[in-house]
């Protein structure tokens, strides 16, 4: 989808799809089901508005409770009696609510605990990218409330479910442990370091020239062509309408909803055919329609922006998150392979084979 190319943009139908290459630049942008990452166990961040920064986080800390109505009435008294106005208000005012979902809340100090250990780079990353705290406390609000409908159906007494939790907490505790022991320390990189990477790497974070575009989108299907030249007719009767007609006769919805606007795209992320054009135009210039396998495509380039490399201190923090994670990346492979060395893997070929003729087959399902 469309939605995985452009910053901001979701949703978008064929006819904006087919315009663009399938894989987007690295770093420029985020697809709306990639899940977060902090630590503990997989949220479900494909149910959240998308995210167009770099990923930050994988996994969430599985710490949560499910609050109910009823408990809390009942503490809503003893607390006022038991500490007074002041202390409750206080109590409330220091860790205030950060999102709610019907009676379900989350405090701060619970989206804090579900930092897991980040290194202060990664929470600087973090502060830097208000989307990605959103969809942080979304993903747990979300999380609480199905937790809250599998608890009252006591789905955690499954015996499936029994060995799953038993199984997702061995690995997060060795996954925890691993990352711990292996963490740069809070000094890595230096100002040094990052200033030589930055200048060592100058080349690759070079900007491509960018193109921030409009369509008008006429479907291949019977009509087709005599509806392009109605559209072709507008447009030379009046080139100035190109938005108006964009609105009400592009069959791209998305675009047209947005007076035919997609938005800024690299050089890399458009289809060949289309980028042949774009040169030859200048801004607010509109285009010969282009056919792709989808239809008609006619673009007006709303803007140029040609290649630049960012100045260090634009890419300061995002490129010693990148130092750290390739540093702790490195420093738990050596350590994986110094375990392995110390205990050697022996492997009981035979019964392995015969592992999946033994295995529990996956027949739980939901109690009414």
């Amino acid at each position: 989808m469309i939605k995985n190319l452009l910053r901001g943009l979701a949703n978008t139908g064929a006819g904006a799809r087919n315009l663009f290459r399938s894989t987007p630049p690295h770093n420029e942008l985020h697809s709306s089901t990639t899940p977060l990452s902090l630590s503990g166990t997989r949220v479900f961040a494909t149910l959240h508005a998308p995210c167009h920064h770099g990923d930050v986080c994988d996994l969430l800390r599985n710490k949560f409770r499910a609050p109910k109505a009823s408990l809390r009435a009942s503490l809503w008294p003893c607390l006022l009696l038991c500490c007074g106005w002041s202390s409750f208000i206080l109590a409330e005012e220091s860790d205030p609510v950060i999102g709610s979902i019907g009676e379900t809340e989350v405090h701060q100090s619970e989206v804090l605990a579900s930092f897991g250990t980040l290194g202060s780079v990664e929470k600087e990353a973090l502060a830097r990218d208000p989307a990605t705290l959103n969809k942080l406390v979304r993903s747990l609000l979300v999380q609480r409330v199905i937790l809250k409908e599998a608890l009252e159906k006591k789905w955690e007494e499954e015996p499936q479910t029994q060995a799953l939790i038993k199984s997702t907490r061995e690995a997060a505790i060795a996954d925890s442990y691993l990352k711990a022991v292996n963490r740069p320390p809070e000094s890595y990189p230096s100002e040094a370091e990052l200033k030589m990477a930055y200048e060592n790497g100058r080349a690759a974070l070079t900007v491509p020239r960018s193109f921030r575009l409009a369509q008008i989108y006429v479907a291949e299907e019977a009509g087709a062509e005599k509806k392009l030249k109605a559209v072709q007719q507008r447009l030379k009767e009046k080139p100035a309408s190109f938005a108006q007609v964009a609105r009400e006769m592009s069959e791209e919805k998305e675009s047209a909803s947005r007076d035919g606007e997609i938005g800024w795209l690299r050089e890399q992320q458009i289809q060949p055919e289309i980028l042949a054009q774009l040169p030859q135009l200048k801004v607010n210039a509109t285009s010969a329609p282009v056919r792709l396998k989808d239809g008609w495509h006619i673009l007006k380039v709303l803007d140029v922006r040609e290649p630049f490399t960012p100045i260090f201190d634009q890419v300061r923090v995002q490129l010693a998150q990148r130092m750290r994670a390739e540093k702790s990346s490195a420093s738990m492979q050596a350590y994986v392979s110094e375990v392995l060395h110390k205990h050697p893997v022996a492997i009981n070929e035979v019964a392995l084979s015969k592992l999946l003729q033994n295995a529990p087959s996956n027949d739980a399902s939901v109690k009414p």
